[in-house]
């Protein structure tokens, strides 16, 4: 017998994927962030329109997340 965990489908190995993708581009995004801040003229726009794009990305990453982890009804 083969207990290595449960079987996870075609959908859930995606959605896996997709989500370690937006976790890699979040961090990049972070990284990008610091780096204008750093600066000692930061342009304060593209710093806004950076953060905005992390938020969306962190949206999306909290709804894989939720469509993977079951609902266990107590």
């Amino acid at each position: 017998m083969n207990d290595d965990g449960p079987i996870q489908s075609a959908e859930d190995v995606a959605l896996r994927a997709r989500l370690s993708n937006l976790k890699v581009e979040h961090q990049d995004m972070d990284a990008a962030v610091a780096a204008l801040e750093g600066k000692p003229r930061p342009d304060q726009i593209q710093i806004a329109r950076l953060k905005k794009k992390k938020l969306l990305l962190r949206d999306e990453i909290v709804r894989l997340e939720d469509q993977l982890t079951p609902d266990i009804i107590a």
